[in-house]
């Protein structure tokens, strides 16, 4: 066998920058990062979370892609085996996941397993993006291999069928429920995260955001347009009143991903920061300085980041926080527009509550240039 010729072949269609012994901390959003750190760092906590993990039918759900799914290589789908190859080689992930290919319509990706995870796409997908958004897609499921992302699907399984067995004890299902909800604010942080590592793979805003946006409304991408999608997620977080912002509570409460226009949009706003460019510039977090890492500073930083999210944001609820932090002299007024949505006006004068008249402040969502 020509050695050279074989390797020639696994080469990625383009150019891209490689991240060695990059570190997930590098991608990973605050609030992500500062559970898996403090997980990390729990003496015992592998062993113990084995032990439950055992309880799962994670072994059952191997044997069950191999035998009645295509396993992807070199003979079977091997342009998705290059991708997944060309996804590891740049974040440096030295063991290659199992990669399947299975029959259902619904476009859908995940990584489950938690010492040898293995990546499942549904034909929905496949069917769906093109090979960039495809390269993309793959990267974020080898980012959620990256950071072990696999802990929370497996908790939220162990605690959502533990939760209907003490469901017949006084408040025990509220107390597991109050953990699921919690889980689930970590598990769509981690989705973030995984988006950002997509990014890392394909070095391609644009496909990132055209998967995204044809995940959200189908294979119509002569319909669509990338810039109006991500004036959606604008539209949705400054909208309304707070009613409004009552109800995106309770509609996000019960889901894993962020609303996907949501996603887009972070991500945008991921890729225009200094901290991505920093990363693109070779200067990120290295693995062999995990054990170092703080627990504090990480939980700080995590914090920070909900501060900064609560102070940019235009969304009305989050104004009424800032105006109760700031001592609000009028709070019976805000009280009563809560009730009786009469903030409608002001808040379309000034969406950002800060009295900046509706002018883009630090956290706003910039719209990629002219893709369709």
């Amino acid at each position: 066998m020509n050695h050279s010729n074989d390797a020639a072949e696994h080469l990625p269609s383009r150019e891209r920058r490689r991240f060695p012994g990059i570190s997930s901390r590098a991608y990973e959003h605050p609030a992500d990062r500062s559970a898996l750190v403090a997980l990390r760092k729990l003496t015992g906590f592998d062993t113990v979370f084995k032990a439950l993990s055992s309880m799962l039918p994670e072994r059952s759900l191997r044997l069950l892609f191999l035998s009645d799914s295509v396993r992807v290589g070199d003979e079977q789908f091997a342009y998705l085996n290059d991708m997944l190859r060309d996804a590891c080689y740049i974040l440096d992930l030295e063991k290659v996941p199992p990669m399947y290919v299975s029959q259902d319509p619904q476009p859908n990706a995940m990584c489950i397993g938690l010492d040898e995870p293995i990546i499942v796409l549904t034909t929905g997908l496949i069917e769906l993006l093109d090979e960039e958004e495809m390269r993309a897609v793959i990267g974020h499921e080898v980012g959620h291999a990256l950071s072990g992302h696999a802990v929370y699907r497996t908790i939220l399984l162990f605690l959502t069928s533990f939760a209907v067995k003490v469901a017949w004890i006084p408040l025990g299902n509220v107390a597991i429920m109050a953990l699921v909800t919690a889980l689930r604010e970590w598990f769509r942080k981690s989705e973030l995260s995984a988006d950002r590592a997509g990014l890392l793979v394909g070095q391609d805003i644009q496909a990132s955001l055209r998967a995204l946006m044809k995940i959200a409304g189908g294979n119509h991408l002569h319909e669509m347009n990338v810039d109006a999608f991500l004036a959606q997620a604008e539209e949705y977080e400054a909208g309304g009143d707070l009613r409004d912002s009552v109800l995106k509570i309770l509609n996000v409460l019960p889901r894993t991903h962020p609303f996907t226009a949501v996603r887009a949009a972070e991500l945008k706003k991921w890729s225009e920061s200094r901290d991505f460019q920093r990363l693109m510039d070779g200067h990120y977090a290295k693995r062999e300085e995990d054990k170092d890492t703080s627990v504090r500073d990480s939980i700080k930083e995590s914090a920070g980041s909900y501060a900064d999210s609560v102070r940019s944001s235009k969304d009305p609820l989050m104004g009424l926080v800032r105006d109760l932090a700031g001592g609000a002299g009028d709070l019976g007024g805000k009280l009563r527009d809560f009730a009786t949505g009469g903030n409608r006006g002001a808040d379309a004068a000034d969406p950002a509550g800060d009295g900046t008249g509706g002018q883009d402040g630090p956290g706003s969502t910039g719209t990629a240039p002219g893709s369709k």
